[in-house]
């Protein structure tokens, strides 16, 4: 691998729970070796990461600075950081329908139930965000815990959506 960290950016259509918590871990346990990233496919104008997320980041003991909602668009512009990896962490079977990211990073898609969804009481949407950011950490540490053969361009898609949901 090359000294420059592994680039991820992990998309969801508002950029406001799942792909915010999945940037937020892969950068707290990332060890240097990654950098993450976070966009939407259609964040809403004036779109801020959702409250709940970042109580349970916070909670975890993992930074929120710098997070805010963005489109995807950003990272198509001249002078965006290059992806090694794109991963959707939207759930199709929530009828929701994932972005897809043109060009040459490896993909992989990762669904989870949006936590921010639903009408639950305020424990229970609390609870909801913090059980995705528990699932999301158990991937992202296999991620990262993966030898640096692993990561090279040629294996990382396969390696990426071979990562089971479940550690």
């Amino acid at each position: 691998m090359s000294e420059r960290p592994l680039h991820v950016l992990f998309l969801c259509t508002h950029n406001s729970a799942r792909s915010i918590l999945a940037e937020a871990i892969l950068n707290h346990i990332g060890q240097g070796r990654f950098k993450a990233y976070s966009a939407g496919s259609s964040p809403r104008e004036n779109q801020q990461p959702n409250p709940l997320g970042l109580q349970v980041l916070e909670h975890a003991g993992i930074s929120t600075k710098g997070l805010h909602s963005k489109s995807w668009d950003e990272f198509g512009r001249p002078g965006a950081p290059h992806m090694d990896l794109v991963i959707t962490v939207c759930d199709n079977a929530a009828g929701e329908v994932c972005p897809y990211w043109p060009g040459q990073p490896a993909t992989a898609h990762w669904g989870y139930a949006d936590p921010s969804a639903g009408d639950g009481s305020e424990a229970q949407k609390h609870e909801a965000f913090r059980q995705t950011l528990l699932a999301l950490h158990r991937r992202l540490s296999l991620l990262v815990s993966l030898p640096p053969e692993k990561l090279e361009r040629a294996m990382l898609q396969g390696t990426a959506r071979d990562l089971p949901l479940q550690a």
